[in-house]
């Protein structure tokens, strides 16, 4: 008899927890469901290599990325800077001769100050020296490159989301040969790497573009009435890469247009790094005068390079 009351016991409490298990997964998908974040697919001649995207960290900077990748923005754009042990830094100039900067819809607010951290695999918005100034070029970091967070004292570049697959091919264009090419002056892979696509892979979590961005990106030439920005109005780019935060996060009083100098700089408005890595990730198109060359360069080659490499995180040719 006790036998017997033992196993009903056992099979009651068996029967309970089986239904409960049965509510408690319906809403745990759900959840999940919930919180799965965007990924975009980069395909480019070197192979392809998946992003998960952070609208709940970096809203603005998402959107404008969304924005343009849904326009077709980034088809068939260069990876235009390329620094080992650094960043890798694209979707600005065109992939074909010669490799003109493209028009792009008018930079958004700096972000970096949102949580999320330039460790290797992270993707970030690349702007000139003042903070407000990113528009469509993003990089990579290939290390962990603390100098471009923000801190108090200056501005950083917002990190917008992270490689969750293909690091390996991220990892095989940070060692490509690099040098002069085209109109770049220095860190330009000799064999252009292209990217051909980036496409949504997964629900988008945004369904409206960044505040006062039109209904639809720009297919190659800016909105009616604006003047790209990143370019001069002489047709050289003057953007870099941007890290951006909530106004919230913001510096309390940010330096004008530049972090403050460090020691190792030469002189330009953003410092150079104490190591060997530039201080600020390389600007998108042509280099600006304010951006500091990587630390280790001479005044005269950082000079070579001001003609184009301007929207680069540490002041290379194009920025993140």
């Amino acid at each position: 008899m006790r036998a017997q009351n033992r196993t009903l016991i056992a099979a009651c409490a068996l029967t309970a927890a089986f239904a409960s298990l049965l509510l408690v997964l319906p809403a745990a998908r759900a959840d999940e469901a919930a919180h799965t974040d965007p990924e975009v697919r980069v395909t480019t001649n070197m192979g392809s290599f998946v992003i998960e995207l952070r609208p709940d960290r970096a809203p603005l900077t998402v959107a404008n990325f969304l924005r343009y990748s849904r326009a077709g923005f980034y088809n068939n754009t260069l990876f235009h800077r390329v620094v080992a042990n650094f960043v890798i830094q694209g979707g600005g100039h065109e992939a074909t001769s010669p490799y003109a900067l493209k028009p792009t819809y008018p930079p958004i607010d700096n972000e970096s100050g949102n949580g999320l951290q330039n460790k290797r695999g992270a993707v970030g918005l690349a702007r000139a020296a003042a903070p407000d100034t990113g528009n469509s070029q993003f990089y990579i970091d290939l290390v962990d490159n603390p100098e471009l967070d923000p801190l108090p004292t200056r501005w950083g570049y917002a990190v917008f989301g992270k490689v969750v697959e293909g690091m390996s091919v991220v990892d095989s264009i940070g060692v490509v040969p690099t040098g002069a090419f085209g109109p770049f002056k220095s860190d330009a892979p000799l064999k252009p790497v292209i990217i051909e696509s980036i496409q949504e892979i997964t629900p988008p979590q945004l369904s409206a573009p960044a505040p006062g961005a039109p209904a639809a990106a720009p297919s190659g030439a800016p909105p009616s009435g604006t003047q790209p920005s990143g370019t001069s109005a002489s047709g050289t780019s003057s953007s870099g890469t941007s890290g951006s935060g909530s106004q919230a996060s913001k510096p309390a009083a940010p330096p004008q247009g530049s972090p403050p100098s460090q020691p190792g700089s030469q002189g330009a408005a953003s410092p150079a790094p104490s190591s060997t890595k530039p201080a600020t990730p390389p600007p998108a198109g042509a280099q600006s005068s304010s951006t500091t060359p990587p630390q280790g360069k001479s005044p005269s080659q950082a000079q070579a390079q001001k003609s184009g490499d301007s929207g680069q995180p540490g002041g290379g040719s194009s920025r993140r």
